[in-house]
């Protein structure tokens, strides 16, 4: 069996009524609570010290009739399957020149690079130059991290020539590293790993060198049900402070 010419014609009409009665069902359910469908969501590492883990539970509480599936990824990767429409959203590094093209963003993390050192290696108030840095081996995130563009700009913009030793993603296994006296590590500020361990010293960068993490969505075309649920309780729990006075979207890396 095939088209007529004028089924052929009616076709993308006909294809536009059902993707809109579609969304209209989704648009009710959403309004009356029961929202349901899938919500596919890029993530990279990290993600525990900011707001997203609270905002996947509340999120949870309210709709549990959605699929929520987390892809990790390292942040290009993510950055793609976002604009090809292959997953809702993803949480990505920034890029170094400017917003991400073609996606609609917000920010969720201000960030900025450190240097770990093993403890007694240096005081904590002493900030370590990026020429400095570059004379030890150095551990840090391999090529295929969104803020491994961040490092390797900053140190070109000094006109000096980075090579990274041991690169891995995996911020325990680069301290991991450093306690073996390896080398330094040049690591995110905010990761919680680096919380309260005494095995280690952290200090800045000078000139520091600050990144962003970014949610982003596909721009130019109207969000999925669950995508607007999940953006509208961010704007939501955003105005009302956590139990431990956290915010998503509000935590800083110093």
């Amino acid at each position: 069996m095939v088209l007529t010419s004028g089924g052929a014609a009616l076709l993308p009409h006909a294809r536009a009524c059902l993707a809109a009665a579609a969304s209209a069902v989704l648009e009710f359910a959403d309004r009356s609570g029961l929202l349901s469908g899938a919500f596919a969501l890029g993530t990279v590492g990290g993600l525990e010290g900011t707001g997203i883990p609270r905002l996947l539970g509340e999120y949870h509480r309210r709709y549990p009739r959605v699929a929520v599936s987390l892809i990790g990824a390292s942040s290009p990767s993510p950055l793609v399957k976002v604009r090809d429409g292959e997953i809702d959203a993803a949480v990505v590094a920034g890029p170094p020149d400017g917003e991400p093209a073609a996606v609609a963003s917000r920010v969720l993390l201000e960030d900025r690079i450190v240097a770990v050192l093993p403890a007694g290696s240096r005081p904590a108030n002493r900030p370590m130059t990026l020429d400095e840095a570059v004379r030890s081996p150095v551990i840090s995130y391999g090529p295929d991290s969104g803020v491994h563009a961040f490092i390797r700009a900053a140190f070109a913009a000094e006109e000096l020539r980075l090579d990274i030793a041991y690169g891995t993603n995996d911020v325990a296994l680069q301290l991991a590293l450093v306690a073996e006296r390896i080398g330094v590590a040049l690591t995110s500020h905010a990761s919680p790993v680096l919380a309260a361990d005494r095995r280690f010293v952290v200090v800045p960068l000078e000139p520091a060198i600050r990144l962003r993490k970014m949610f982003v969505w596909r721009a130019g075309t109207r969000p999925s049900a669950p995508l607007r649920a999940f953006l509208d309780l961010w704007t939501e729990l955003s105005d009302r402070p956590a139990r431990d006075g956290a915010v998503p979207g509000a935590t800083t890396g110093g």
